[in-house]
């Protein structure tokens, strides 16, 4: 056993690491039970497509606000520290849900709130977090790492949604987000042992001192400035938010469960938990087979793939067909994710790290947290979940192939075995140095 985890999984050999991760899957399965509930409920209180849709306005706002001020301060201070405050909030808000819930006084305004604080915790959580991980593992182990947190996020997405749809249907709303609330300690507990040992800052703390800068101005005219010499990655995270937006509608999740297909709470886990399935079977073909060459028609194409999942899954009334169709969804996204990741992660200098990682979630976060608002006026305006599925699914199949006619940039951006595997960018652009 433990020749095929050094073989396979070296990161795991790494305690800190394989203590973080661990606590991470258990904390994001809390998290997806909780989204399941948070739908259900919202829509059990309200019956309306909007409302559910306005749930991603509520999320995106203080990640498009905050995101990228959060990505400085984890540049700029211990990452650890920061990561025990911001699960501290994560536990308080879903806590809060329980407690107003079981009181029978929870409202639309109390669930839109609490999802708001969670979103401004995530603003400052995702920079810090991903950046913590390159100080936990030896530059070695670290691509296996990240292909390890990929793992654990679609495992959970996974089991989450699926065991939340079974509790819909055997407890209740509160004990769901009571769970959510219990899972964050696991996270807050591995953050009192780990210690980040590699990457360090000259301090010896995990932060990457916010370049020269620190927290000013300065900080984010830097990460702008640097934006501007790397055009791709403008274009990767532009293609992402418009393929999220068009297409996003999993919000509108429990009116299919509840009125088109007629399976209930644990249809509804099924549905929420398809997308998941698909990203975990692409993972692993993408694990077990040649490192992709061609980056810019992988993305283009996944997208593409993206669109017809999304707009066979609203024309179809076959719920085995819909399960399919999400999951062949989750597996497209998947690839284009891993695809993006790795070009951003080549291309972006060490101490930039927080930074860019803060940019691209207003990107990432914002695309299908404004889509399931988009997908939620228009079934609102046409009376018809079913038209703002379609609909989106189609513009994200043409709006792929309209990038691709405007970027030649980004369709013909591959990877050059001969370096290392570090993508080839147009023009003469090269990839950042690395500092130190």
């Amino acid at each position: 056993m433990l020749g095929f985890v050094r073989s396979r999984f070296p990161a795991l050999l790494h305690r800190d690491f394989a203590i973080f991760w661990a606590a991470h899957v258990v904390s994001r399965i809390g998290t997806q039970m909780r989204e399941v509930a948070l739908g259900w409920h919202l829509y059990v209180l309200t019956r309306s497509p909007l409302a559910l849709g306005l749930l991603g306005a509520f999320r995106v706002a203080p990640i498009v606000v905050l995101a990228l001020g959060g990505g400085v301060v984890a540049d700029a201070f211990d990452r650890r520290r920061l990561m025990l405050v911001t699960h501290s909030l994560f536990l308080l808000a879903s806590a809060a849900l329980a407690w107003f819930t079981a009181a029978g006084s929870a409202t639309p305004g109390l669930l839109y709130g609490m999802v708001a604080l969670s979103a401004a915790a995530a603003a400052f959580d995702n920079p810090a977090r991903q950046a913590l991980t390159v100080n936990l593992l030896p530059p070695r182990d670290l691509s296996n790492g990240l292909t390890l947190s990929i793992l654990g996020w679609q495992i959970a997405t996974v089991v989450g949604p699926a065991i939340g749809g079974v509790l819909l249907a055997v407890a209740s709303i509160e004990v769901i987000y009571a769970i959510d609330a219990a899972s964050f300690l696991a996270v807050l507990a591995a953050l009192t042992v780990v210690r980040p040992r590699f990457g360090l800052s000259a301090s010896g703390s995990a932060s990457g001192a916010a370049g020269t800068a620190g927290v000013s101005l300065r900080a984010v005219v830097e990460a702008l400035r640097f934006l501007r010499q790397k055009p791709v990655l403008v274009w990767l995270m532009g293609t992402d938010f418009l393929a999220t937006f068009f297409a996003g509608a999993l919000q509108q999740l429990p009116i299919f469960a509840e009125e088109i297909f007629k399976v209930g709470t644990k249809g509804l886990g099924l549905l929420t938990s398809a997308p998941a399935v698909g990203a975990l079977l692409a993972s692993a073909w993408m694990s077990s087979r040649a490192p992709v060459r061609r980056y810019g028609v992988t993305v283009l194409g996944s997208v593409l793939v993206y669109g017809l999942c999304v707009a066979g899954f609203g024309l179809t009334s076959y719920f085995p067909l819909a399960l399919v169709l999400l999951a062949g969804s989750g597996a497209a996204d998947t690839v284009s994710t891993v695809v993006r990741q790795v070009v951003r992660q080549t291309l972006t200098p060490d101490e930039l790290r927080g930074r860019m990682t803060g940019i691209n979630m207003m990107f990432f976060v914002g695309g299908p947290q404004l889509g399931e608002v988009e997908a939620g006026v228009i079934a609102k305006l046409t009376g018809s979940v079913r038209a703002a599925v379609v609909s989106g699914g189609i513009l994200c199949i043409l709006a792929s192939g309209i990038i691709a006619i405007l970027a030649p940039a980004l369709r013909n951006l591959r990877r050059d075995d001969d370096d290392a595997g570090e993508p080839v960018l147009p023009a003469g652009a090269q990839p950042a140095q690395k500092s130190g």
